[in-house]
């Protein structure tokens, strides 16, 4: 691929809010758009089923996706890199109590 095909590829940026299977995680991404009748700004939600090669983000991470071929049924999307890591840093103990 060269430069002009990458630019064309759609981008956004959402949330990682599941990682249940392998090598696919669910992306939220939220967009705010203006009503065109009461111009009061609305959010708007939208999950994505994203291809996630090497395995590596965690839910909560924030991460840039791009538009590709289709991979399976729902899953038309690939994970381009990880914008910003989860703020989860706690991991449980031993007896089940969190650092």
């Amino acid at each position: 691929m060269d430069a002009k095909e990458q630019k064309r590829k759609t981008t956004k940026v959402g949330t990682v809010i599941g990682k249940k299977m392998m090598k696919t995680v669910t992306v939220l991404v939220e967009r705010q758009v203006r009503h065109p009748l009461y111009k009061k700004t609305i959010r708007r939600r939208k999950n994505f089923l994203v291809h996630d090669e090497a395995d590596t983000c965690k839910v909560g991470d924030v991460v840039r996706i791009v538009e590709t071929r289709p991979i399976s049924k729902r899953k038309t999307w690939r994970v381009l890199e990880i914008v910003g890591l989860s703020s989860r840093g706690s991991e449980p103990l031993e007896n089940g109590e969190v650092k």
